[in-house]
């Protein structure tokens, strides 16, 4: 039985050491390791957080296709959710500090955007064009969404030692002349 108890034991702690935990992106790490727009496009990002995107469909809209509709107090509502972890990768920086991070296939208007919040020790947090108490408002694939106050708190997480173990090899070239 105690053979067991300590097998299992060395197990559990085999697989938990194994797995790598996942650093929130900041503003620091971005800045202490140079990288470039082309380097982050190779860095996989993750949702800290649960993310809920919501909006009130119009009568004989049928281009619905990303998310669920439910009905709310007699109104369509659809609904996208992007659960914690949910992996994601850069499309572009539109301009300074910020990201279009996309988390799902099917084209380059699928994306939310996060940039550095100085409140949070400069992690890149989801960012919306306005928060009032309780929502804030974001544009997702051209459609205008709500998405709870929540969602203010969701940040773009990497593993950090999945990209320290990449390993880059470079070289200038020094030109050529003619004999």
């Amino acid at each position: 039985m105690l053979k067991k108890t300590i097998f299992l034991y060395a197990m559990a702690l085999i697989f938990l050491s194994s797995c790598s935990p996942l650093t929130p992106f900041s503003q620091r790490l971005y800045v202490e390791n140079g990288w470039s727009e082309r380097d982050l496009q190779s860095i996989q990002f993750y949702l800290s957080n649960d993310v809920i995107l919501t909006r009130q469909v119009k009568a004989g809209d049928s281009s619905i296709k990303d998310g669920k509709v439910k009905i709310v107090n007699d109104k369509q509502i659809e609904e996208i959710r992007f659960p914690k972890g949910t992996p994601g990768v850069l499309l572009f920086i539109p301009k300074e500090n910020r990201f279009a991070i996309s988390f799902e296939e099917g084209g380059n208007d699928k994306y939310l955007m996060f940039g550095p919040n100085k409140k949070f020790g400069g992690k890149y947090m989801m960012l919306a064009a306005d928060w009032d108490k309780q929502y804030g408002t974001v544009t997702y694939n051209d459609n205008i969404y709500r998405t709870d106050y929540d969602s203010a708190y969701s940040a773009i997480m990497i593993d950090l030692k999945a990209i320290k173990k990449v390993v880059v090899k470079s070289k200038t070239a020094k030109g050529r002349t003619i004999n």
